[in-house]
């Protein structure tokens, strides 16, 4: 980021030499020299925001006083000042009038940033008062209000969706982008999802392939390994919402190796399996309208007892019985 350079200038008393080198919360330290012979490192703020003046030889109660900006009869926004009131804190504070006749406070900082624009009246332009109409908003154009704001609430508004249906939304959701249709553009994504994600049994394929990754409150390192209280490593792997325990083990490595020998059991063994149902299907429509594809796992004395209709062999009967697969315990 290019620096300003203020060498040559004066402020005050001070002449600026050079840049020092130093940094000050990412603020330039200048080297400056005083009309006294002095000299001082300063910021650049403080020599272009005029407060400090000199090197410190001219006694704190001698420095001439910084005089307030007159903002008398200045408007800003719905605001008008009137007279200036007695200081709050170290900044200048103004009484102003509102359009809507109220007087009301204000520090000269606030008005000149344009915090502040009324007196509190016209807080709810955009979410109330405001007239939309005709104004679109995403794929829905402001038709006409139907409710005024009352207590604090926004303006509601009725709205035609450029696929024609119309709706009610409230102000504040169209201008925040909260409502951009009349819910037909949420359905489209999530048609289009559907054309990239591949769900069976309630279990996304593409996620399974891509790999699990490590949840923020495991602490142990590695997905489904956790640190047991008698110092043993407790694992459990999630398929198809549901936990399953797979075992403890007395060191992190082999509790690392058995999750991942049940990921490549259940988790790789379900994508092995739906890739085969998948190949078949396309093969045989018939079949496979007949025939949904079904991957059930379930614990049985320790090892993983899976059943699916996914056959290896594609010459298989067209109305083949379950497979069952005994898959030993991790």
């Amino acid at each position: 980021m290019n620096k300003r350079d203020l060498v040559g200038q004066r402020f005050g008393k001070l002449t600026v030499v050079e840049d020092s080198g130093q940094r000050a919360h990412r603020s330039v330290v200048w080297r400056c020299r005083c009309d006294c012979g002095g000299e001082a490192l300063v910021t650049t703020g403080k020599l272009t925001g005029g407060v400090t003046v000199d090197c410190g030889c001219v006694p704190r109660e001698r420095r001439p006083r910084r005089v307030a900006e007159d903002l008398t009869g200045r408007v800003f926004g719905a605001l008008t000042v009137l007279y200036r009131m007695e200081n709050r804190g170290r900044h200048t504070q103004w009484m102003c009038r509102c359009a809507c006749g109220r007087e009301y406070p204000a520090t000269a900082m606030a008005l000149k940033q344009g915090n502040v624009r009324s007196c509190g009246c016209r807080q709810h332009d955009w979410f109330g008062g405001r007239d939309l109409t005709g104004r679109r908003f995403g794929r829905l154009t402001a038709l006409e209000r139907v409710r005024k704001p009352h207590a604090g609430t926004s303006a509601l508004w009725r709205c035609r969706c450029d696929c024609g249906r119309e709706i009610e939304t409230t102000a504040e959701h169209l201008v925040s982008g909260a409502t951009c249709s009349c819910g037909c553009l949420n359905r489209e994504k999530s048609q289009r999802l559907h054309t990239y994600l591949h769900m069976a049994e309630g279990t996304c394929i593409e996620a399974l392939e891509q790999g699990m990754k490590n949840s923020r409150a495991n602490t142990s390192g590695f997905r489904g390994v956790y640190h047991a209280p008698n110092g043993s490593w407790r694992v459990t792997i999630n398929f198809q919402k549901k936990l399953y325990y797979v075992g403890t083990y007395k060191n992190y490595e082999e509790a690392v190796q058995a999750r991942l020998e049940a990921e490549k059991r259940l988790h790789r063994g379900f994508v092995e399996a739906y890739e085969l149902y998948r190949q078949r299907a396309e093969a045989d429509p018939a079949w496979a309208e007949a025939n949904p594809f079904f991957y059930e796992v379930e614990r049985v004395d320790g090892r993983f007892d899976v059943r699916t209709n996914a056959a290896a062999d594609a010459a298989v009967a067209a109305a083949p019985v379950p497979m069952r697969q005994e898959i030993a315990a991790v």
